[in-house]
């Protein structure tokens, strides 16, 4: 979210992060997609996802867009990374962490320009264990180099992901330049973390959600987040009011979201060990460092599914407070915290709402001076950022063409923008959409929260998203839905199915993968369970037989 890191308001400790803002830039315009893969095909790219490949996440693919151009779930031809083209310059191209850009063997990040990575296909996994997060997943699909692996048994994710990439800074060659991609499972669920950062924020979060939610709207209008006055946005209708819940799980909730803030201070830890080591070899006053986050809180909870709670108790994981955070833990913020989280952001992850795709974004480098900028930036303007920064040669005419922009001009103070008023800056996700134009936003949220209905919202007086324009500027709302249009015309964008439901998709997802999984084990099942019951037959009938005889 916009205000977990404690630079930018948030209650979690993260004095490293903290550190490289204070001497970098921070940006507080910068918007990414409603999803995580979407977002890291972006990042690495510089392109919009629909030219990526990854569209979405496979989980809430709908059968009529799988295998469409765009929606292919793994990088297409013709689609060069940030590794690609600093490869080609001589850098080391290193990875370590959350991957699901692909599942295969062949579309892990040895085939997207990296020479070292150890790298997670899947959508999440345990900090803890080498185990799948869920049912979709029938374990956790980690790979070296593109080979299957699995993971040492003193493990917890985030110190794993540094000391990996350590390893690979010190067996390469430290002649040359090099990129350090390490992509956090921080704080995705199952939210875990040690206890010795947990203990710092026992009784943080007991006075609730909705205290939780004002504290930060008071503190984004006093960080200068949100313009003086700007209204709140709403709970949204099926949340849980904080005073409604029992003492007990007002104290089981509490303790979920202390440990949430605990994951992002352990993450923030070994993010400072990682600037330790390149201090150590000489290497910190020559790296550019960039800091950012996938998308908004996530609203899943672990605690009101009754296939996921049968799962859980096969798979050794359980959501009580007894052992919150630690392994076998299933851990969560749900749908309320991640209201608070979110504010002064609208809703959270999977929307594309602010509190879905408003993200930090910190960028620390020699020859920046500390200062904070409030224009807009896109999460497809990174690649393109730091492709110019170090003064990359032009991509290879076979390559696909970037879409977003160098900050540069904004970074050294050349510009005071990049993105003219005039020019519209738009995101789509499995139908939750956006676009940006002036001062005006167009927001689309579909069903289970949404309902697929256009809305306008003036973004200098409502960040919050609070009040629909549509009927009071009409024009606006119709320039701005012809600017979308040409977009997804542009882009590939592809229309979702009549009464498509994320929620239902993802359902419906993981009983196909199941079924295909556990199909000949289920038809073996049942044919003996048929043959007994048949034996059982004749059995009963050769007694009757045998009574009337």
């Amino acid at each position: 979210a916009l205000m977990d890191l404690g630079i930018y308001g948030g209650e979690a400790e993260t004095p490293n992060i903290d550190a490289l803002a204070e001497t970098g830039v921070m940006f507080t315009q910068y918007r990414t997609s409603p999803l995580c893969s979407p977002t890291r095909a972006m990042l690495l790219t510089g392109m919009d996802n629909h030219l990526t490949g990854v569209a979405t996440i496979p989980e809430v693919l709908p059968k009529e867009h799988v295998g469409q151009p765009g929606y292919r779930m793994a990088f297409e031809p013709g689609v060069l990374t940030l590794a690609d083209r600093l490869r080609s310059m001589g850098y080391r191209t290193l990875m370590s962490g959350k991957w699901h850009l692909g599942e295969e063997a062949s579309e892990m990040p040895q085939a997207h320009g990296f020479d070292r990575s150890f790298a997670l296909a899947a959508s999440g996994a345990d900090n803890w264990e080498d185990k799948s997060y869920i049912p979709y997943y029938v374990d956790a699909p980690w790979f070296e180099d593109g080979v299957k692996t699995s993971l040492p048994e003193d493990f917890y994710s985030s110190r794993f992901i540094v000391d990996k990439m350590i390893s690979y800074l010190e067996a390469t060659d430290s002649e040359k330049p090099f990129l350090a991609y390490l992509p956090f499972q921080a704080i995705h669920i199952p939210v875990q973390a040690p206890e010795a950062f947990i203990e710092k924020y026992q009784g943080r979060y007991d006075a609730g959600w909705d205290v939780l939610r004002e504290e930060r709207h008071q503190r984004a209008q006093a960080l200068g987040l949100v313009t003086e006055g700007a209204p709140l946005a709403p709970m949204p209708d099926h949340a849980r009011p904080w005073a409604s819940l029992s003492p007990e799980d007002q104290r089981l909730y509490a303790a979920r979201m202390e440990v949430n803030a605990a994951m992002m201070d352990a993450m923030d830890h070994h993010v400072g060990r990682f600037v330790d080591y390149l201090s150590t070899i000489g290497e910190l006053d020559r790296t550019i460092f960039v800091i950012t986050s996938d998308n908004g809180p996530e609203p899943s909870r672990g605690d009101m599914d009754a296939s996921l709670s049968f799962w859980m108790s096969l798979n050794g994981y359980h959501v009580g407070l007894e052992g919150l955070g630690g392994v076998g833990s299933w851990g969560f913020i749900g749908p309320e915290w991640a209201t608070a989280a979110a504010a002064p952001g609208a809703l959270f992850k999977f929307y594309a709402t602010e509190g879905g795709i408003r993200a930090p974004l910190i960028i620390s480098g020699p020859g920046l001076s500390p200062q904070r900028i409030e224009a807009a930036a896109m999460v497809t303007d990174i690649t393109p950022t730091l492709l110019d920064w170090i003064g990359a040669p032009p991509a290879p005419e076979t390559s696909r063409p970037i879409t977003g922009r160098s900050l540069m001009p904004l970074l050294t103070g050349a510009a005071d923008a990049v993105y003219a008023p005039d020019e519209p800056r738009a995101i789509e996700v499995s139908g939750n959409a956006a676009l940006y134009l002036g001062d005006y936003k167009i927001t689309r949220s579909i069903p289970p929260v949404g309902d697929g209905q256009w809305r306008l919202f003036n973004m200098v007086e409502d960040p919050g998203e609070t009040r629909d324009l549509s009927a009071e500027a009409p024009e606006a709302l119709e320039e701005l839905l012809v600017a979308y249009d040409q977009y997804a015309e542009e882009m590939g964008v592809l229309e979702m199915p009549a009464g498509y439901d994320s929620t239902r998709q993802i359902m419906l997802n993981m009983t196909d993968r199941m079924w295909k999984r556990y199909r000949v084990w289920i038809g073996l099942t049942a044919l003996v369970l048929i043959a007994g019951l048949f034996g059982l037959i004749r059995l009963g009938v050769g007694l009757v037989r045998r009574s009337r005889g």
